[in-house]
């Protein structure tokens, strides 16, 4: 998982690159974040290095190279599931009664296959806590206390029986979408071993708000 910092070097080396038609000096990048020394942007440009989003060769300048372009355009990688995509961390949803809030701002980068999304505008990732959607499935994976769960943010008009990220009143929450046949009230399931979690019934004093569908889950 991408550090905000980390991607921020990514796409700036990505940035640069393309516009002046070769990569940033670590004093470019330097200057660029106002880092302290040469030796931060050193850093950041090793630990990308590692975990596979750059390529440079040692102890030559400007030959940094961005490792995902690679694997995004080579069909043997695509095969493999080599390639790959960074999905924004925005925070955590409870799994529970609606208490904990999904931040706005961005804590960090998933990499993610490309084959387990056919999308990436849009798409967020958050982290489950609780246990009440520890019986739903996305894809075969049940939503577990601590997992990654990734949201289709464009899908705004769910279904009855979808799971959703919900906010009420300031606070997101992931269960299942039902609309009550008689009354057309809109009910907030939940699918869970513990018989504490009970559903709940939004009314329209609450307000309330439907973030997107849950498209996928990457066990913790």
């Amino acid at each position: 998982m991408l550090t905000k910092k980390q991607k921020e070097v990514l796409d700036f080396i990505k940035k640069f690159t393309e516009d002046e038609g070769y990569s940033p000096s670590l004093q470019e990048i330097q200057n660029h974040f106002n880092l302290k020394s040469v030796s931060t942007a050193f850093y950041y440009v090793e630990k990308l290095s590692q975990d596979g989003y750059l390529q440079k060769e040692a102890h030559a300048a400007r030959t940094i190279q961005i490792e995902n372009e690679e694997f995004i355009e080579s069909p043997y990688m695509a095969e493999m599931g080599l390639d790959s995509i960074s999905i924004p961390l925005v925070g955590s949803a409870d799994c529970g009664p609606a208490e904990l809030v999904a931040e706005e701002n961005v804590e960090g980068y998933l990499k993610v296959s490309r084959r387990i999304l056919n999308k990436m505008d849009g798409v967020i990732a958050l982290r489950a806590r609780g246990d009440s959607m520890n019986k739903a499935k996305v894809g075969g994976r049940n939503i577990e206390d601590g997992d990654f769960v990734l949201v289709d943010t464009d899908y705004r008009s769910p279904r009855s029986g979808d799971l959703v990220l919900s906010v009420i009143d300031g606070h997101a929450n992931l269960k299942r979408f039902r609309i009550d046949r008689k009354s057309r009230q809109i009910k907030l399931m939940p699918e869970s071993t513990n018989s504490r979690h009970k559903p709940i019934y939004v009314s329209s004093e609450d307000d309330y708000m439907i973030n997107g569908k849950i498209i996928a889950v990457l066990k913790k």
